[in-house]
């Protein structure tokens, strides 16, 4: 279908290099939505479309509240045009001793021993993987911090808990939004299953829970398709795009 001219992209809570190892085999050429609608990118030409960065003082600020819960962040940055991931050394916890684990060679990866260097660059996306209780504490801060968006959700995989904080409009929705008007296209149709998908839907003409998705989520969709695991959205397309 994309081979046919099917104007058709992703939006995702990974990174550029971890996406494009999922989807390398879609040979997308549409700019895709990349940490949670922080980074619109253009794989195909290489180019940024949309960054949204954290100002200093917030950046500052929301480092200085992770630390006063002894939680150690994954920190996101620009410098130089390229990713740096970095953290504490020496501080880690269990999730991220093995979120780490499964990255050896991730080039993006950079310790610090010390804050000034933990906030060198341009941050926009933290993510911190604990307990459930100490990460709640810190969540019930942010959440109500109207320049920031503040996600916490279980991993899928693990019993980990994970919180994601990006800059209030950093969002799928706003994302989603800026690549209508990009392409002047007059309709939107998403697909979903989880927390990070929420605002995506209210901005969607057209709006689907695959079967593994949060309940809450199914009631606020179009329709409820197939599971993930049985190809439910490329039927769904396959049925119903007319390619």
């Amino acid at each position: 279908m994309l081979d046919r001219g099917m104007l058709f992209t992703y939006a995702t809570a990974r990174s550029a290099d971890s996406a494009k190892r999922a989807t390398e085999a879609l040979h997308i050429t549409a700019p895709v939505v990349l940490y949670n609608g922080g980074l619109i990118y253009n794989f195909h030409e290489r180019k940024v479309l949309r960054a949204v960065l954290f100002p200093n003082d917030v950046a500052e600020y929301v480092l200085s509240v992770l630390q006063n819960y002894a939680v150690n962040p994954f920190v996101y940055s620009a410098i130089d045009r390229k990713e740096r991931v970095s953290w504490i050394m020496g501080a880690e916890s269990e999730g991220m001793k093995r979120y780490l684990s499964y990255r050896t060679e991730d080039k993006r990866l950079f310790p610090v021993s010390s804050n000034d260097r933990l906030l060198e660059g341009q941050p926009f996306y933290y993510k911190c993987i604990g307990p459930f209780e100490q990460l709640a504490r810190v969540w019930n801060i942010l959440k109500y911090d109207s320049r920031m968006i503040c996600i916490f959700h279980q991993e899928t995989y693990h019993q980990d808990f994970w919180m994601e904080i990006s800059p209030r409009t950093a969002t799928k929705a706003n994302a989603a939004t800026f690549l209508k008007e990009y392409f002047n296209c007059d309709r939107l149709v998403c697909f979903g299953d989880s927390s990070n998908d929420s605002d995506m839907f209210d901005v969607c003409e057209e709006k689907y829970a695959v079967m593994n998705a949060d309940d809450w989520l199914k009631a606020k969709s179009t329709s409820v398709i197939g599971y993930c695991e049985e190809d439910g959205v490329a039927k769904w397309l396959e049925a119903n795009s007319g390619f």
